[in-house]
């Protein structure tokens, strides 16, 4: 976690002398989708249903893992998702198929997690419209786009806006950059088809969802899969480079796992020195850092699958805005 985002979530002085520049934020922000709201910048719609799954606050929410449940839904019902992203810390910036074999370092975690899966295509582009038409070009069969992590996109048109909340961190201290971890308001959340609550307590009009995993898979060895029982009396070590890596040692905790735990800053890009620990029988590593350690990993290293678990009411409210699209 960065440094200033350690304040956003306990009371100090510095969200006050940065209060001034949250106002400055607020009014950009505002200005911005006010102009979208009434034609002064254009929205393009792609001619199929798309699905926007975002969250209002900086960080990880559980977006990556919702997009995946939602298309595996999707699939179940006979639809063909397309899944467009921004693809954070990217090399690439033109659109482009993202497969289990590209790198991360070109492609984003994120999205090449979410290929690895083998659900649907994959796309990323720094313009998710352009990414969008060309994956629509190249899978002509696909009827409805799931955009992850587009919110605050507005260039492109929705037709369900999906916001995902840390149920554990909810809004911090709930002021805008830089004062405190929220990109829109929460006023916001009122204009959104679904609020979806990942972990914690659901608050009233919210929808719960939960990760469960308890298998990991060895980062050498991808054909060895283990139970977290396996690692019981082991000398492990957790490493997570995510927007809150409490909650995946938090997951590791309820397993049973005893293990010395590393954060590390969202995205974080892993060099194998720093997880070069002594003493160390297992190095379990969440699915989206996985993916950045594959080159260099050894035996140690091992991922944990985590799946999302979600309300039905969710794909029920989906399916009524969406199937009017010729469904």
């Amino acid at each position: 976690m960065a440094a200033i985002e350690q304040y956003w979530y306990r009371r100090s002085p510095l969200h006050l002398l940065l209060y001034p520049l949250s106002l400055l934020f607020h009014a950009l922000v505002w200005l911005r989708r006010t102009a979208y709201r009434i034609g002064l910048l254009r929205v393009t719609h792609l001619g199929v249903p798309v699905v926007v799954i975002g969250n209002i606050s900086v960080g990880g929410t559980g977006k990556t893992p919702l997009t995946l449940a939602l298309a595996q839904h999707l699939i179940e019902l006979g639809w063909h998702p397309l899944i467009v992203s921004r693809g954070h810390g990217a090399a690439a910036e033109t659109p482009r198929a993202v497969t289990p074999e590209s790198q991360a370092q070109t492609v984003g975690d994120e999205p090449l997690l979410m290929a690895q899966r083998k659900l649907c295509p994959v796309w990323i582009g720094a313009n998710r419209v352009a990414a969008a038409q060309s994956a629509l070009n190249a899978h002509p069969e696909c009827d409805v786009i799931l955009c992850d992590d587009g919110l605050q996109h507005y260039r492109l048109a929705r037709d369900f806006e999906i916001a995902v909340i840390d149920g554990n961190r909810r809004f911090g201290n709930g002021w805008l950059m830089p004062a405190g971890p929220l990109r829109e308001p929460l006023s916001r959340l009122h204009n959104v088809d679904a609020i979806v609550c990942n972990g914690g307590k659901a608050a009233a009009g919210e929808l719960a969802m939960t990760l469960h995993g308890d298998v990991f898979r060895n980062l050498r060895d991808p054909e060895n899969i283990q139970p977290a029982a396996a690692f019981s009396g082991l000398r492990c070590h957790a490493a997570a480079g995510i927007g809150d890596p409490t909650r995946f040692f938090r997951h590791l905790a309820a397993l049973g796992l005893r293990c010395t735990t590393h954060p590390f800053p969202d995205h974080h890009v892993f060099q194998p020195a720093e997880l070069d620990f002594a003493e160390c029988d297992a190095l379990l590593l969440t699915e989206k850092d996985a993916v950045k350690c594959s080159a260099f990993a050894d035996e140690k290293y091992w991922a944990l699958r985590v799946d999302a678990r979600i309300d039905p009411a969710l794909i029920d409210d989906l399916m009524r805005k969406i199937s009017p699209h010729g469904r």
